[in-house]
């Protein structure tokens, strides 16, 4: 009898091993691809990407041959085109998610755009609206563009109308005589300050605090001792 219950309980063992592991290599072959956001007016390609995102990644741009192969990139794959130091390549990817999630910075959602540059202006309501409002919107650089009839210019966000024609925003260098004001692609424009550390930080932050009061202290003994010599 005990011969007969041992041949399957190891066949059990064997296949229940086994088929864990085809189980797990059939779930990484399934994950899903990075979904490709589509590039924008103001960001139309890696370089351009890279530049407002900041601290140094635009110099990173010639490894990227295309914007699909940035955005279908993985962590060890950014590491093995030298993208340094790790905390470069998570902040690299945390913007590439922010990308898609569309949540951008300033010029994110400008729709005329032209060499890196876009146009604003300060727009009323129509005769037919009984308003004062005043509002910024984003127009055609190209003076000679022609709009739809019924066509509503883009109102960016963070820009307001100071005065009766000055224009206020990131990044926002106004025209002579209050004509509007230009947004130009900037490096570090969308940059994300890294934090200063203080004392080390929270991790070390106490250690470095003890040590210092214990230097203070012995400093305070010796400076007693030779004062009663």
């Amino acid at each position: 009898m005990k011969t007969i219950l041992s041949q399957p309980l190891r066949f059990l063992r064997s296949t229940g091993f086994s088929g864990g592991a085809n189980q797990a290599r059939w779930l990484h072959k399934t994950r899903p691809a990075p979904t490709i956001p589509q590039p924008r007016p103001f960001v139309p390609d890696v370089q351009t990407f890279l530049t407002l995102i900041g601290r140094g990644l635009s110099k990173h741009a010639s490894k990227f041959p295309s914007w699909e192969s940035l955005f279908s990139l993985t962590s060890p794959q950014l590491k093995e085109l030298g993208i340094e130091p790790p905390r470069n390549r998570r902040y690299l990817l945390q913007w590439m998610q922010r990308y898609r999630q569309g949540a951008l910075g300033p010029g994110g959602d400008f729709k005329y755009v032209t060499d890196g540059q876009a146009l604003l202006k300060v727009a009323t309501p129509p005769a037919s609206v009984v308003s004062d409002a005043k509002y910024v919107v984003n127009v055609p650089m190209d003076q000679e563009a022609t709009l739809e009839k019924d066509e509503i210019l883009p109102r960016p966000n963070g820009y307001t109308v100071r005065g009766l024609k000055s224009i206020a925003g990131p990044y926002a260098t106004p025209l002579p005589q209050q004509a509007g004001a230009i947004v130009k692609v900037t490096e570090g424009m969308w940059e994300q300050r890294q934090g200063r550390k203080i004392d080390g930080g929270e991790r070390r932050r106490a250690e470095i605090r003890f040590k210092r009061r214990s230097v203070e202290r012995r400093a305070e003994r010796e400076a007693e001792a030779l004062a009663n010599m």
